[in-house]
Order: C-alpha cells, then structure tokens, then sequence
C-alpha cells in the first residue's frame, strides 16, 4: 500500500486535473454558498460568497508590484495555458525583466533550457533533451506558447523541480533517511500549517483506502514528499529573485505550476514566506462551471474565470481502465482495474497487464497514456505494446465510430 500511495505521490499534480486539491477543503456550508455565488467571467476578487468583478490594469499593476508572481493551472486544461500566456504578455509589457520558472523541468534540465532561450535548441530538441515524455508527459503543444514567449523575448527559463527519484526515495523512506548529497542541494522544508496537513490527509486518505492514521509513518512521508516538491520550487525562485537583476533593475519572477501548489497560500507561498520572500502574488485560472466552488476566502489574490468551451461534437475515446505509474527505473503503467464491458476489456487488457507502447509511443506515465487515448480518433485502431508475465504481447483496441 505505501509502495502504491508514493507512485501516486509522483502524479500528484494530476489532482489538479480531477479537481480533488480543491475540493478537499470545502466548508460543510459550500453548498449554500454555491447556491447564492454569480460568477463572472474574467478576473474576479472574492467579496463574500461572490466574486467582484475587477479591472484586468488593477490586476497586473498588482502583479507586477510584486517580488514573485505565481500562475497557477489544470494540467490537461489548455485554456489555462492559453492564459498563462496571455498574463505573461501583460506582465513582460509592463516590467520587461521578466524571468519564468516551470514546475515541468528538474533543474538537471537547465543548460537545455538556456540553450532554448538562446536560439541554440529547435522544438524536437529541446523537448528530446528535457526528456519531456519522461518528466512530464502532458501534451508539448500546450506549453509551447509559453517556451516559444520566453525565446523570443530571451526571457530566463528556470527549471523549478527536482528529479523524480528524490520525490519517490521521501515518499518511501523519509526525508531524513535520504542522503544530503542526494537531496539536489534542497533545504529541509518549512513545516506545513495544520490546514495544508488537513487538505493533505484528505488526499491521503482516500487514496489510501483508510489505512493509515494522521500519525502513521506512511502520511508523515507523504507529507515529507509533498514539502519537499513544494519547497524546491520556492528555493528556485527565491534564488533567482536574490541573484536577478537586468539593466540595473530588479527582476519579476515568474512561477507556472499546478494550481494545487498554489490554493490557499499553502504549498510553495508559505514555502517562499519561509524564505523571507514577502510580495507573492498568487493568480489562478478556473472554469466558469468550478467558479462558485472556488471562490472561497484567501484562495488567490485573483482568479480568471474562463467562458465555457462548447463540447466536443464527439466525446473523446476512453478505455475503461484504472491505471498507475509502474515502479522501478523501467517505468511503464500498470492496468490497476478494468471496467465491466468496456473496449479495454473487450480487447483483451486484464489487471496487472503492464502498457509499453500506446501508438507507437512509449507509455511512460499514466498521464501520457490519457493523452494518447483521448487524442485518437473515432473509428481507428489503437495499437498496444504490453508485458503481461514474462510475455510482451501487441493487443489491438478498436476504437467505435462514434
């Protein structure tokens, strides 16, 4: 069970993506609240159980006012980084010496990162050389904006994360029972407020099916983990915000990352408080239908609702399975559980069955393998590279026409 909650730990952010980091820290009177919350579109302050609609000048002025700005996203959402995009632009036209740290990149990445800004790096080596498929998984297509803003405007790239490994060794073992020197160099983490440990047990304990108390040795790590991710991005910025400085004026760090590192001033906020880093700003973008839910007091310093997309003319594809990220440097996804009559189990995946290749493509993350779904179209096949035992098998999904 603890083997499974750390592989889980390393998708954390994914939550983002099912919205559970929000929702886990809803009062018991959300309801009503929701009931009486009007959600305008655009930025929005919370005042009382709505939001007051406010001018977007007021908002960057704000911003750029301040020492560390943090923009917040769902993952897979690309209107929220069709936003990111867009306050990037309106930050960099009002304070030009703009710097812009990604949760996406383990700082051993950086030398490929500085390459890129300076012209050196096309787009298939950059991602080849930031192993994006390994370390991240979410569609490149939805983050080039943001990479091709910063080149051409030669705005410093920073890569904010730490490797995956040290994540996994806290997760499993503890904070202290890991080696300074294989610590990337990160600080011990400023403790988390009882309300973050609240928000965190929550995760916790669903996914760890009840098993394990607030004092077990299992959540202590999870904690651990999570402070750890937290606080090695918060160190990045704030190095950079000391060391920076362009044409002899102080440079406005930029931070994009999950917006589950971000709510409530927990996670990287109170991370950067520690470090004596005081002007946070914290913007974050939601959809028009998770508005009302999210408007709760102390949130954000802003949130951007978004209009509503129109739906898809035809839902995208879905296999009907439950899946992890596999354990151990081979890496993979491991088929969790299969749904009853769905196109996994008519295609023969059963539980246990490890995916290798979805398309052609490595499946090196949960995560990617939802993108690679989701992205194929009505009425083709989907091929599947496998290792069920000692066996690799090719297994062929045929996708319905509509």
């Amino acid at each position: 069970m603890k083997r499974d909650l750390t592989r889980w730990l390393l998708c954390c952010s994914l939550l983002a993506v099912v919205g559970v980091l929000s929702v886990a820290l809803l009062s018991s009177g959300s309801a009503a609240r929701n009931a009486a919350c009007t959600a305008p579109v655009g930025w929005v302050r919370i005042a009382g159980a709505n939001g007051e609609s406010v001018p977007v000048d007021e908002v960057l002025a704000s911003a750029v006012a301040a020492d560390v700005v943090l923009l917040g996203e769902q993952h897979d959402d690309e209107d929220h980084h069709r936003w990111q995009a867009q306050v990037l632009a309106g930050l960099h036209a009002l304070r030009p010496q703009l710097v812009v740290g990604f949760e996406m990149f383990p700082r051993r990445v950086q030398p490929a990162l500085d390459r890129w800004v300076a012209g050196e790096l096309s787009v298939p080596a950059l991602l080849a050389q930031t192993a994006w498929e390994e370390n991240w998984s979410f569609p490149a297509a939805f983050y080039l904006p943001l990479f091709e803003f910063a080149r051409i405007n030669r705005l410093p790239m920073l890569a904010l994360n730490v490797d995956s490994r040290l994540t996994r060794a806290i997760g499993d073992q503890g904070w202290d029972a890991v080696p300074e020197n294989e610590r990337e160099g990160v600080g011990r983490a400023a403790p988390a407020s009882e309300a973050y440990r609240d928000f965190l047990f929550s995760v916790y304990r669903e996914h760890a099916h009840g098993q394990g108390g607030r004092d077990s040795r299992g959540f202590r790590h999870f904690v651990e983990a999570q402070l750890n991710w937290d606080r090695a991005m918060a160190e990045a910025l704030a190095t950079r915000l000391a060391s920076g400085q362009r044409n002899g004026r102080a440079e406005l760090v930029v931070g994009i990352m999950g917006s589950g590192h971000l709510r409530h001033g927990h996670g990287v906020p109170h991370q950067l408080r520690s470090l004596g880093v005081g002007r946070v700003v914290t913007l974050l973008p939601v959809a028009s239908s998770e508005a009302c839910r999210e408007m709760q007091p102390g949130v954000a310093d802003a949130l951007f609702v978004l209009p509503p997309k129109p739906a898809l003319p035809v839902a995208p594809p879905r296999l009907g399975v439950q899946l992890e990220d596999a354990a151990g440097a081979a890496g993979g996804v491991r088929v969790q559980a299969v749904t009853a009559g769905s196109l996994a189990e008519r295609s023969g995946l059963l539980v246990g069955d490890q995916l290798l290749e979805v398309a052609g493509r490595p499946a090196l993350k949960a995560a990617a393998v939802i993108s690679l779904v989701r992205a194929a179209a009505p009425g083709t096949w989907l091929p599947l590279r496998i290792r069920r035992g000692e066996t690799t098998l090719e297994i062929v999904v045929r996708l319905p026409p509509e």
